[in-house]
């Protein structure tokens, strides 16, 4: 055989790399976007459109992070629009409050939705339109059952539901009474609009589910014009039609829901109606979610509010000073599945390091402080440190700290009495201050309770660091700052709220709360370098983690810190 027919030979049984690279491009691709190609392929759609829809019901966390960037993600990616739409039909529980906090949210965490702000109830006066079609079109009835009837007629999920009495009632009259609900002529709860399907289904949303309810309420947006209010799952459909939404990704519980949804749009024969597909929700272990709970900790007092720093709401983990773009690389190593599964807390904190390590100074703080007292250091004189701004990136340049006399260092560091391979301060100890020098403690001062409060050092001044010196080494390095120009500051250490071991509810359906969720000290001191900091900045405290300027409760010349997370991780990247 010849080269060329080997050649022919190989290319009918192998792939080339042209098409190795393809099926490669195509594996990494999650099953939406595989989805949303083959739509773009064939036609189905010639642009996309996505959207987040959140209810104002209550502030995002954490789960919904991986929707906002996974709708505005795949718009982007294909050169579509991504739309904000407030899913706003309950009024019972919806607040301006929550809208606003919403749209900060969503702007954070960088789902760009430009001018596309929109908001379900914009769209009442279609919806209202949808359902006197539903009617004309024998689609749709007024039912009086009450809710315990509607409930009982339905069936099981081994049994079908039986026909409403009112289901047969005419065009004419059905038109009547729903005009009649309409213009609050009957009381809240008395009558409600239903759809007609199937009772016999063996999904029991499509049996006959309620589309429209009579409630009196006042709405944030349309105030007292309304007193019917839409149903979600007959409201959701109707606007993603309007808005030209071609790909509705929402999670998993509401893929029983498809159906209902793919009736709505059909009954009401939009052109070119969104296509629904689910996703997996994203678990984080050990934490709160749910806004009942979160409301609860709120109204009890248990938490400061709802940006809580304790809590994984978006606009708590902002105030803790977590980062977008620490959350957008978690999102991304989680991924997008069908398959629930809980991630680990552990992983978020694994990624605001990532993202922090090469971007923070790293200053000194000591939160425990004891002071230091150097006795053959000159009174008055104060000397500057060049120090790295971060070690690992050159490019942050260096910055100088004042070094004197009188010191503060960590209480920890030093032990009267210390345990074997204890390498800190004690007396007759020697160790370096951390960019300074070597120093000898000589004696300490103790209150009648024997805590020590003033330990007395003396220096060599030949050992300033920089200078080259290797006369003899030593085993251990503290951290320190300048008693005379340190910041004070409280600095906050936060656990998870609930309990890790316990879990997080109690038999009876509680919460297992975490009693040492929260430590506030008062009294810490740190190098003045931050001085002047601003709400959201952030730094490294060596050896204690990476803390935020708390955005509520700091204020100029009383600054508070959060810390975001320690330096040690127990996640381990694959």
């Amino acid at each position: 055989m010849d080269k060329e027919g080997i050649g022919l030979d190989i290319n009918s049984n192998t792939k080339n790399d042209t098409d190795l690279q393809s099926d490669k491009e195509s594996t990494s691709k999650n099953f939406i976007e595989q989805m949303i190609e083959k739509d773009l392929k064939e036609g189905n759609c010639t642009t996309v459109m996505t959207r987040f829809p959140p209810e104002p019901n209550g502030y995002l966390h954490i789960g919904h992070a991986k929707s906002i960037l996974l709708n505005y993600g795949l718009a982007k990616k294909y050169g579509g629009k991504f739309n904000l739409r407030f899913d706003d039909t309950n009024p019972t529980k919806e607040k301006t409050e929550f809208v606003e906090s919403i749209i900060a949210d969503v702007k954070w965490i960088g789902g760009d939705f430009e001018d596309r702000l929109f908001f379900a109830s914009d769209y009442f006066e279609q919806m209202y339109e949808g359902a006197i079609k539903l009617i004309k079109k024998g689609k749709a009835y007024v039912c009086e059952l009450t809710p315990d009837e509607i409930r009982e007629y339905r069936g099981t999920l081994t049994e079908p539901g039986k026909n409403s009495p009112y289901r047969d009632r005419t065009m004419e009259e059905n038109l009547v009474l729903f005009e009649g609900m309409k213009n609050g002529e009957y009381p809240d709860g008395s009558k409600v609009l239903r759809a007609k399907i199937d009772m016999a289904s063996p999904n029991i949303n499509m049996r006959d589910p309620i589309i429209y309810r009579i409630a009196r309420m006042t709405h944030h947006n349309t105030g007292d014009k309304w007193c019917i209010y839409p149903m979600y799952d007959f409201a959701h459909p109707i606007e993603d039609a309007i808005e030209g939404i071609t790909h509705s990704i929402c999670t998993l519980e509401f893929e029983d829901h498809r159906p209902l949804y793919d009736w709505v749009v059909k009954e009401l024969e939009y052109v070119n109606p969104p296509k629904q597909i689910e996703f997996a929700k994203m678990y984080l272990t050990n934490v709160i979610t749910g806004k009942r709970y979160i409301k609860k900790l709120v109204e009890e007092g248990i938490v400061d509010g709802w940006d809580d720093p304790r809590l994984v709401s978006i606009s708590a983990l902002r105030r803790r000073g977590f980062t977008p773009e620490s959350i957008k690389t978690f999102m991304e190593l989680c991924g997008v599945s069908k398959s629930q599964s809980s991630v680990d807390y552990s992983m978020l904190e694994y990624c605001i390091r990532e993202d922090l390590k090469l971007k923070k100074s790293r200053v000194m703080a000591v939160l425990d402080p004891v002071k230091l007292v150097i006795t053959n250091y000159p009174e008055n004189q104060i000397e500057y440190a060049d120090v790295p701004n971060n070690q690992e990136n050159d490019d942050m340049g260096l910055r100088k700290v004042p070094f004197g006399r009188e010191l503060y260092i960590d209480r920890q560091d030093f032990m009267i009495e210390p345990p074997k391979k204890y390498f800190r301060l004690y007396p007759g100890n020697e160790v370096r201050l951390m960019h300074a020098y070597f120093v000898t403690c000589t004696d300490y001062i103790t209150d009648e309770n024997g805590k020590v409060t003033e330990i007395h050092c003396t220096y060599d001044p030949e050992t300033k660091s920089g200078s080259g010196f290797t006369g003899r080494k030593v085993k251990g390095t503290i951290h320190w700052v300048s008693a005379q120009a340190a910041v004070k500051a409280e600095v906050r250490l936060y656990e998870n709220i609930v309990d890790e071991e316990k879990g997080v509810y109690n038999e009876d359906g509680s919460l297992n709360l975490n009693p040492n969720s929260i430590t506030v000290l008062k009294e810490c001191y740190i190098e003045p370098s931050v001085e002047g900091a601003k709400a959201y900045d952030s730094y490294q405290f060596l050896r204690h983690g990476y803390f935020c300027v708390d955005s509520k409760d700091s204020k100029p010349g009383q600054l508070v810190f959060n810390r975001i997370v320690s330096l040690k991780s127990s996640y381990k990247p694959e």
